[in-house]
């Protein structure tokens, strides 16, 4: 039999994953943590791609292979931090057992009734994309290493009534570190960073300087992303730690940067102005350009006049 070619395989429970890891049952139905080196794929009823109905927070330390995300691949030579929420497509290396790290898998139903089961949705970076990957320094992976420790610990020597409890404290203490860390990363990377942003207005640059505004309307984040080649969340996160603006923030700053323009430097009516910068209805336009100016566009002309 080889590998299965059919539609994205969905995975409802962490037994499931297990068996197709050939690892033994869980020690806990809800909640696993995983040592890459124990992983044994059963490659001939493994599928290719996969949907994960559960939260995966993975490690991963002197990586010699690669592992498949979407349509990208994560690549670390010396390791970092993956987050992926239910229902994202995820396709598994044949050699995942070649490289060390930890997987940590949580169905969504262990949090149901602590607050984590909502504040985990809050966390941008799992929906960010692969090459948005967290990078550890030493002193971070010490940091993250026992937090999974205490995990593993936890689910292999004690479980009991306070088990629930512990673990989801160890999660959310490793979910609030995984977000201090990507803030350092944010400003640790500054020079791509700033190459990214410098990418970022000339993006929008031709977008205002051509005609696409008026036949595509106002640009989306999503689609200034995609144009640069990262998630949306992460293009927002990185964005406001450098500038201390969203993306969506850039757009509309970079509308108002165009109307006031051609407010100075043109006849149109406001009406067409609104057109040309993307807005299907002048009156949404007058809203943004008062809210960011504190003058309506016949305001800012007569005073520019």
């Amino acid at each position: 039999m080889t590998q299965m070619e059919s539609a994205p395989h969905q995975i409802n429970t962490i037994s499931e994953l297990h068996r197709l890891l050939g690892l033994p049952k869980p020690l806990h139905p809800m909640v696993s943590l995983v040592r890459n080196c124990d992983v044994h794929l059963l490659r001939e009823e493994f599928p290719q791609s996969l949907f994960l109905n559960f939260y995966k927070i993975s490690y991963m330390g002197n990586l010699h292979g690669k592992v498949k995300y979407g349509q990208s691949y994560y690549d670390f030579d010396e390791g970092g931090m993956v987050f992926v929420a239910p229902g994202q497509l995820l396709t598994a290396p044949t050699d995942a057992d070649e490289y060390e790290g930890f997987n940590l898998f949580v169905h969504p139903d262990f949090l149901q009734g602590y607050p984590l089961a909502g504040a985990i949705k809050k966390y941008h970076f799992f929906t960010y994309a692969t090459n948005e990957a967290l990078h550890l320094s030493d002193k971070e992976k010490k940091t993250v290493l026992s937090v999974f420790g205490i995990i593993e610990d936890e689910l292999n020597e004690r479980i009991d009534d306070t088990t629930q409890d512990v673990i989801i404290a160890q999660i959310d203490l490793l979910l609030h570190y995984s977000n201090r860390f990507y803030k350092r990363q944010f400003v640790t990377r500054k020079i791509i960073n700033h190459d990214l942003l410098t990418a970022l207005e000339k993006l929008l640059d031709d977008y205002f300087n051509t005609e696409t505004a008026l036949m595509q309307g106002l640009p989306t984040v999503q689609y200034l992303a995609g144009q640069l080649h990262v998630s949306s969340h992460y293009l927002s996160d990185m964005l406001r730690s450098l500038t201390g603006q969203s993306a969506q923030q850039h757009i509309h700053r970079k509308v108002v940067e165009k109307a006031k323009e051609m407010l100075s430097t043109s006849k149109l009516s406001v009406a067409e102005i609104a057109y040309n910068v993307g807005f299907g209805h002048p009156q949404s336009f007058n809203k943004l350009f008062k809210s960011k100016t504190k003058l309506s566009p016949l305001e800012y002309r007569q005073a520019f006049n």
